[in-house]
């Protein structure tokens, strides 16, 4: 998010705008009144998915630091931020010109947000191996933090959330290893700061003083020594994940969808970004239905005739030959001369086994990490990832009525509860098709 790593020029942000595949698509909001049950209907089915491709779009045209855009005051489509020139789809969706403006304009009002609070992280030049003799300038620092942020978010719904980011980036700013800086902010704040009330000044000031008092010279980063391998952390990981205590989807029946969400949602997000990635991703999910009907086994052959489809390559495109990087390099994934075999291995398990038995929410999820911390392709690895998903479940007969909990977030290769959060996304989007099935047949 620094924003001294990437240059940015706002007069020619408008124009850039324009310039994405999802300008050429914005969505017709319908003349009906906000309370009617089909404007919700059409912000979270059409709107929502255009302003996710046009996040995505800007992500690759700027770099990630691009996502908080969206992250509007109050109850928009991300609670608490700094943003004022974007709510959400219902109320920020109009014509596309007016629709493009906005989103320029929340785009510069993110960047001059970064860059004001970088400005202010370099006004207390801070050195942790001091900070006995330091503490009353990270205490000030802190204070000046906390009443920046309530100042521009309004202290309105969530609005902690992104206090505790400000500060943890504060401290991370001054050498502090990342994960010790959300620790300490997290115990500094001891959930007392809430939603739609701004702070006293006696608890901001305690606050302040609670995280410097809480700094040691050894919560320092340390050198990172040799390139951590997160395929190899995820396979450890993968082992101690408790995948028997994943929800089960509400049985193992299959599942008729009212509607068919991961079409819908490709139709939407993958439309918007680009047509022809869209046609791509589309035939694949086709040809992945017909060999979910045949019980084919789950392995990199099947992936990658479905992966030729979403790159729109004349060749299979074959498995990488060099480590895989990812989530703008913090994560990296190596390769050995038996890494495709371990694929196969770990997807040839997302098979339903009646001697060890497992949920089908974990399998699905479980064969969706493994393609993403493998990475066997040089490009397209979250859409295969997808892909894969679904087609553990589409093999059991159950398809789902929505999938966006599942293609626009990304989890850690080390983190095993990011793992059960992945079954839970799927039981969700699973519970919520069992219902609106029911509720037809009612």
């Amino acid at each position: 998010m620094d924003p001294a790593r990437h240059f940015f020029d706002s007069a020619s942000a408008p124009q850039v705008v324009r310039s994405l595949g999802p300008a050429r698509r914005v969505p017709s909001r319908p003349d009906i009144p906000f309370g009617d049950p089909a404007m919700s209907a059409w912000s979270s089915g059409e709107g929502q998915p255009w302003a996710d491709a046009m996040s995505h779009a800007l992500a690759e045209r700027y770099g990630r630091w691009t996502t908080g855009w969206r992250w509007a005051h109050d109850e928009g489509d991300f609670d608490g931020g700094p943003v004022g020139s974007w709510c959400c789809p219902r109320d920020s969706i109009t014509t596309p010109q007016e629709t493009l403006a906005r989103v320029a304009a929340a785009l510069c009002e993110w960047r001059e947000w970064l860059e004001s609070l970088a400005g202010w992280f370099d006004a207390y030049p801070l050195d942790l191996a001091e900070v006995d003799d330091q503490r009353i300038l990270w205490e000030r620092a802190a204070r000046n933090l906390i009443v920046q942020v309530a100042d521009r978010t309004g202290c309105g719904s969530g609005w902690h959330g992104h206090c505790r980011q400000v500060l943890t980036w504060f401290l991370s700013r001054w050498n502090v290893a990342p994960d010790v800086a959300e620790k300490l902010v997290d115990e500094a704040i001891g959930g007392r700061f809430a939603s739609w009330t701004g702070p006293d000044p006696v608890l901001v000031e305690d606050v302040a003083e609670r995280l410097s008092l809480s700094l040691r010279p050894d919560d320092a980063v340390r050198a990172a020594g040799l390139a951590r391998d997160h395929l190899e952390r995820w396979l450890a990981v993968r082992e101690t994940v408790p995948w028997h205590e994943a929800p089960d989807g509400g049985g193992e029946e299959p599942v008729p969808p009212s509607r068919d969400g991961a079409v819908e949602d490709i139709r939407a997000f993958d439309g918007a970004i680009d047509p022809a990635r869209a046609a791509g991703l589309l035939a694949a999910l086709e040809l992945l239905r017909a060999d979910a009907a045949r019980g084919a086994r789950l392995d990199f052959e099947l992936l990658r005739r479905w992966q030729q489809h979403v790159l729109g390559t004349e060749q299979l495109p074959p498995f990488r030959e060099l480590p895989a990087f990812a989530k703008g390099g913090r994560e990296r994934y190596g390769i050995g001369p038996h890494t495709r075999a371990r694929l196969d291995a770990c997807l040839a398990v997302s098979a339903r086994d009646a001697e060890r038995p497992l949920p089908l929410t974990a399998r699905a999820a479980r064969a969706y990490l493994d393609v993403c911390f493998f990475h066997p392709f040089d490009d397209g690895n979250a859409r295969s990832a997808f892909l894969a998903l679904v087609f553990v479940l589409a093999r059991e007969g159950v398809a789902l009525d929505g999938v966006s909990l599942l293609r626009r977030v990304t989890f850690q290769a080390d983190e095993p509860q990011d793992a059960l959060t992945l079954t839970r996304y799927v039981d969700i989007h699973l519970a919520e098709t069992r219902r609106n099935t029911a509720s037809l047949g009612s």
